[in-house]
């Protein structure tokens, strides 16, 4: 499995654009290609991904966290150019999509093999399960349910070994003490007092960060 972020607010890779906004390509053996979430600026996701060699047409499957603009923002035109990835948004989102139909997430739900939805977490976010032989990969967008409700509902299906993704003013440190690892980005506040915590586990984020587990 290999999780690559393609939009974030600081740059791994000095070929990107960084953006305030989250995205990740999610690539996992003989499983459909997703992007979660799409980023403030379509402009910046398109060079992105195609500057990592992604092809946006060849996307699967886009699940979108929540409704907030720095993770919609590029799905009106990457829909352009992709007009067959199902689509899976929680049901607070309300932008207008004509023509693409839609799985609209409340509850839990699989959604392709070993790849599963939290479902909509106190009705704002979703975030992304994928279970890699006996342990499980989070993938967040930014947190809003809190990152004690995400695990929680992610430990449904496994132990969580890898957290993903933004977790803006998270500061129960110790939810972290039993993970393998932690890539905090995005919107996190607290990245340092993080690292300083557990530098064994901490991953640094940034547009063009590929994690392989």
């Amino acid at each position: 499995m290999k999780v690559t972020l393609v939009y974030d607010n600081t740059a791994h890779n000095k070929a990107l654009l960084p953006d305030w906004g989250f995205s990740c390509y999610v690539e996992i053996e003989n499983t459909p290609r997703i992007l979660f979430d799409t980023g403030a600026s379509s402009t910046i996701l398109l060079h992105n991904i195609e500057k990592l060699g992604i092809d946006p047409g060849g996307i699967d499957i886009i699940v979108i966290s929540h409704a907030h603009w720095d993770h919609t923002g590029g799905l009106p035109e990457l829909l352009k150019v992709n007009r067959s990835a199902r689509l899976y948004l929680p049901a607070s989102f309300h932008m207008s999509l004509p023509g693409r139909e839609r799985i609209v997430v409340t509850e839990a739900i699989e959604i392709t093999g070993n790849v599963f939805s939290t479902g909509e977490l106190r009705g704002v976010e979703q975030s992304l399960v994928v279970r890699t032989g006996k342990d499980l990969v989070v993938i967040a967008g930014c947190s809003h349910p809190g990152v004690g409700p995400i695990l929680q509902a992610a430990s449904s299906h496994g132990k969580v070994s890898i957290l993903i993704g933004g977790l803006h003013g998270f500061r129960d440190f110790n939810l972290l003490k039993d993970l393998h690892s932690v890539c905090a980005c995005h919107c996190t506040q607290h990245q340092s007092e993080i690292k300083k915590l557990y530098p064994d586990k901490w991953l640094d984020g940034g547009v063009g960060r590929v994690v392989v587990i």
